[in-house]
């Protein structure tokens, strides 16, 4: 490429707070509209705000896990500029001194060694409200919703540190995963719970003089994020090969063209005339209260993964989806505390239990079969009680009644036979109504030996044990 793209990402993290970052108004998702609201959040004059401490405390555990450095002494400001969900005509944010700064995230792309893109800031604000547009011929109208206002946000802010659209997908899950797993956010980017502004620029390769950029705002998916993207860079290099000059600019991204288009020039710091805000005394943080918040931490991700890799012998990939949520981690730890077979477990989890909650739309946190359960199934492989394929049926008898392993092999009659002579009766017969494969068999066409296999499970329902099957057979048809 004659152009090298640079990518910098603005992420709005919506927190789990019951109520909003300057009243007592609920922040659930989805109520009527402007029925979660007050002269606070409405904006009317002489309503003062409160700061929310549960905001601040999320901050921190975001900062702290980012690698940022906490502000001692941080001030709210107000950014002026006029928007009809936005009732007080500026926002509640911070601009100098934001509660963090200068952290980063390490970030692996296939194939590569790990790449660091620095955090310039995380600062707190507050939600604008969001426009109702009419939808119909008989409702052609918009309204107003202010539920939203006042909803406390984290702005967390990159460095342009980020080359490809992939890097600024790996960045983005990355931060969510972060979040997700303090509890700090939900993550549901559908309801705009955590969503991303892109800034994109290209310059020449080889130059250092950044190009002028793009921001485009409000992408709701991973998937968009890389298309969006994809999209302005290829924009920006057509635009200056033909000759034009790329203009700094607001722009939106729309899903159904895979294309951007413009919504405003982009306003410059002092296009919103930002000053302290005279009603929010400066923020004050302690030591102490840093120091307590860092202990409240739980295991992050990644020292999760180190240290399944290192205690319980599991291979990155493993460790890596193990702990994709919080929850999953906390799930696969209890079924290896309920059975002493890490890998094992581990199997089990990224496979069936995965495929029974992808197939019923159900979270890792309502799993029908407990931890518990889970290592009371693996117990009667490992004993030899059952075999792997009867499992797989005790499972999914198990996902639908909630009843233990060996309660289900009991009552159904799935208790595998190891009875060397049992099984041999079963063989003998196959091989007795079957002249025409074991001398094909014994004529060099091995393939013929899966053919006795199933056979022999088919007869003997699939409780035969398959190494002495295989032993056996094995032995009888080399005759």
């Amino acid at each position: 490429m004659k152009y090298q793209p640079v990518i910098g990402l603005e992420v709005h993290v919506q927190l789990l707070t019951n109520t909003k970052i300057f009243c007592g108004c609920s922040t659930k998702f989805g109520a009527e509209p402007n029925s979660q609201t007050c002269p606070v959040c409405l904006g009317l004059p002489g309503a003062l705000p409160v700061l929310n401490k549960k905001v601040v405390e999320f901050a921190i555990k975001a900062g702290l896990s980012t690698n940022c450095s906490i502000t001692p002494r941080s001030i709210f400001a107000r950014k002026n500029y006029f928007y009809p969900d936005l009732p007080k005509g500026y926002q509640i944010s911070q601009f100098e001194d934001p509660i963090c700064q200068w952290g980063w995230l390490d970030i692996k792309v296939e194939g590569q060694e790990l790449k660091r893109i620095g955090i310039t800031r995380i600062h707190m604000e507050e939600d604008a409200g969001k426009l109702v547009h009419g939808d119909s011929e008989m409702n052609d109208g918009s309204g107003v919703d202010l539920n939203r206002a006042c909803t406390p946000l984290l702005e967390v802010v990159s460095e342009p540190d980020l080359r490809t659209s992939d890097e600024a997908v790996i960045y983005l899950k990355q931060l969510h995963q972060i979040v997700t797993w303090l509890g700090i956010c939900d993550g549901n980017m559908e309801e705009g719970s955590f969503r991303c502004d892109a800034n994109v620029s290209v310059m020449p390769v080889g130059s250092d003089k950044l190009g002028t950029r793009a921001e485009i705002k409000n992408v709701n998916s991973f998937k968009f994020v890389k298309q969006a993207i994809e999209y302005e860079i290829q924009r920006q290099i057509e635009l200056i090969e033909d000759g034009g000059t790329v203009v700094q600019e607001t722009r939106l991204f729309d899903p159904n063209s895979g294309k951007t288009r413009s919504m405003r020039s982009k306003e410059e710091a002092h296009d919103y005339r930002y000053f302290p805000d005279p009603d929010l005394v400066p923020l004050v943080i302690s030591d102490e209260w840093i120091e307590r918040t860092r202990q409240e931490l739980p295991e992050l991700p990644e020292q999760r993964q180190q240290r399944f890799m290192a205690e319980l012998g599991l291979p990155l990939y493993d460790a890596e989806v193990l702990t994709a949520s919080r929850a999953l981690a906390d799930y696969f730890e209890a079924g290896v505390a309920a059975h002493d077979n890490a890998k094992a477990v581990a199997n089990w989890v990224m496979g069936e239990i995965t495929r029974a909650l992808n197939d019923s739309g159900a979270a890792i946190e309502i799993c029908p079969v407990s931890p518990t359960q889970l290592g009371g199934l693996l117990k009667l492989i490992d004993s030899g009680t059952i075999s792997g394929k009867i499992a797989k049926t005790v499972f999914d008898e198990m996902w639908k009644s909630g009843k233990a392993a060996h309660i289900i092999v009991e009552e159904q009659g799935l208790v595998q036979v190891s009875d060397s002579s049992a099984i041999e009766s079963i063989i003998d017969g196959i091989m007795a109504a079957n002249t025409g494969q074991v001398e094909e068999y014994r004529g060099g066409k091995e393939k013929v030996f899966g053919f006795f296999v199933g056979q022999v499970m088919k007869v003997s329902k699939g409780k035969a044990n398959p190494s002495v099957v295989n032993e056996l057979l094995l032995n009888k048809l080399k005759g």
